[in-house]
């Protein structure tokens, strides 16, 4: 009797659900089967499966045959790799447990040239930083000075306007156009 892994279709009327069966190869889709192994519905999100591995395992030890789509969802379940592990076409590495009586002695340490001092290190990264913070603090000054002398200029120059001096406003405009040192 050859036997088959797929899936039989349950549900309403354009609403599927599928079981998936174990059952002889001769019967039709949704005839008599012989175990249910799991179940799928591709209409929720995200797809349920729910395979019972170990049945599964032991049908596909026994030699039925899944097909395509069953395949796939025993793969996505996990029973169809388990299945090659024990049929030998996956091979896996196991770790090996250490002999309790070797005992590994501990690696020698080799110290060439001068250890670091972990405090002399915290020490130097903090004094880097207050260096940084003192450049941005300095760079805030100057355009703080920059700002301010912009307005000072901007005043005389309306002061010159209002006061009809053109000679003194074409002065401060040169002045107005350098840039503070």
């Amino acid at each position: 009797m050859a036997v088959k892994i797929r899936l039989t279709r349950m549900g309403k009327k354009k609403q599927p659900t599928y079981r998936v069966v174990v059952v002889d190869s001769r019967k039709s889709r949704d005839g008599a089967y012989i175990e249910q192994i799991g179940r799928y519905d591709a209409r929720q999100d995200p797809s349920l499966i729910e395979i019972d591995n170990d049945r599964a395992l032991h049908w596909l030890r026994v030699g039925a045959q899944p097909t395509d789509r069953a395949k796939k969802l025993l793969e996505i379940s996990g029973a169809w790799t388990r299945f090659r592990i024990a049929k030998g076409d996956i091979h896996t590495v196991a770790e090996q447990p250490e002999p309790a009586a070797t005992v590994k002695p501990e690696p020698e340490i080799h110290v060439v040239g001068s250890v670091p001092d972990p405090e002399a290190e915290v020490e130097a990264a903090t004094a880097l930083v207050e260096d940084a913070a003192a450049v941005v603090e300095d760079v805030a000054v100057v355009e703080d000075v920059a700002a301010t002398a912009a307005e000072d200029v901007a005043e005389v120059a309306a002061a010159a306007d209002d006061s009809g001096l053109a000679e003194d406003s074409a002065a401060v405009e040169d002045v107005a156009d350098e840039e503070p040192t």
